[in-house]
């Protein structure tokens, strides 16, 4: 053989050797397929609230069995403001490869895109949907002395002096906003709202200072409350009891049809490959309804009721609905 063509047949056998190695074009088969994802680098869960909350908790309790699934570091970061929206952004701006998942809590991941006013640089279809964990359905609550004995009989009073009885929420196109709102469409009851921008924990204390008769917040805000006899639950809008106030009716079973609640869950940014996608998928799913997260869940007052993507999807599709329809009610000129 000439010198010429060993040097080419061995230029031959290198590029060969290098791309039998993992070293030659690069390709996108790897991510695609999932094959080596995540390896050892880390994932970033975005929580859109501070630290301490019932969304942050949670998905403190979710990531140690999220890294065990995985078996890569999961750290939880916090994105507070704006009501969910600076974590939302920063979750769908982030790169579509599966090291990048935020907790996604409605009625805020829902409702911010419906507001032009809010100017969210995201819709729904930033987001893909990994798997809900909890809902946590809103409640009515009066003082134990209360005259309003009964959801009817509050329901009645609300009709009759429309606009006089007033509500707590926890701002402006909140989740108990909202539930007013229903509850105004449904029935005709129109609740004054009172909101206390400042959290749950400036309602409790106006609520309990009596100068607010009616609490409307979430289940989980209550069962101490409740324990301590120092609110009177009136109703559940939940298509089902609460575990947490099983002698509770919901609104339902009282003639009245509203069903109101926070759903929490995770998703990633939309474009994720199928693959990674589904990894994740599997891996919060085992994370959710491992049996010790569950168990501090039902400490917390916070009811697993574990979706797959899909079911979360269509759940998420189906409240999207519903609040567009009550956006008028819970503008600021509507409030």
């Amino acid at each position: 053989m000439s010198p010429r063509r060993l040097r080419v047949a061995a230029v031959t056998a290198v590029i060969a050797s290098l791309t039998l190695a993992g070293c030659g074009r690069p390709t996108t088969e790897g991510a695609s397929s999932g094959d080596g994802w995540p390896g050892n680098k880390p994932i970033e869960l975005v929580v859109a609230f501070a630290p301490g909350g019932a969304v942050d908790t949670a998905a403190r309790l979710v990531a140690p069995e999220l890294e065990k699934e995985l078996g890569t570091n999961v750290e939880v970061v916090n994105r507070p403001g704006a009501g969910g929206q600076i974590g939302y952004t920063e979750l769908t701006s982030a790169k579509p490869d599966g090291y990048t998942i935020g907790a996604t809590g409605s009625p805020s991941v829902v409702v911010s895109p419906l507001d032009p006013a809010r100017g969210a640089k995201f819709t729904r279809d930033s987001f893909q949907p990994l798997g809900m964990q909890v809902v946590d359905p809103a409640v009515v609550g009066v003082a134990p002395d209360s005259p309003y004995t009964s959801l009817a009989a509050l329901i009645d009073a609300a009709k009759a002096q429309p606009g006089k009885i007033t509500a707590t929420t926890t701002g402006i196109q909140t989740g108990e906003h909202f539930a007013i709102a229903q509850i105004k469409q449904a029935t005709g009851a129109e609740l004054a709202p009172v909101h206390f921008s400042e959290g749950q924990s400036q309602a409790v204390a106006a609520f309990l200072g009596n100068h607010v008769p009616v609490y409307v917040g979430s289940a989980s805000d209550v069962i101490d409350l409740v324990k301590q006899n120092k609110i009177r639950v009136l109703g559940v809008m939940d298509s089902q009891r609460s575990a947490f106030l099983p002698e509770v009716p919901t609104f339902q079973e009282s003639g009245f049809d509203v069903v109101s609640a926070t759903a929490r869950g995770y998703s990633a940014p939309a474009g994720v490959p199928e693959a990674v996608s589904g990894k994740l998928q599997t891996a919060l799913k085992a994370a959710i309804e491992n049996e010790t997260v569950k168990r501090r869940m039902t400490d917390l007052g916070l009811e697993t009721r574990y979706l797959d993507s899909q079911k979360y999807e269509d759940l998420w599709t189906e409240q999207e609905t519903t609040y567009k329809n009550l956006m008028p009610a819970v503008t600021k000129e509507g409030a």
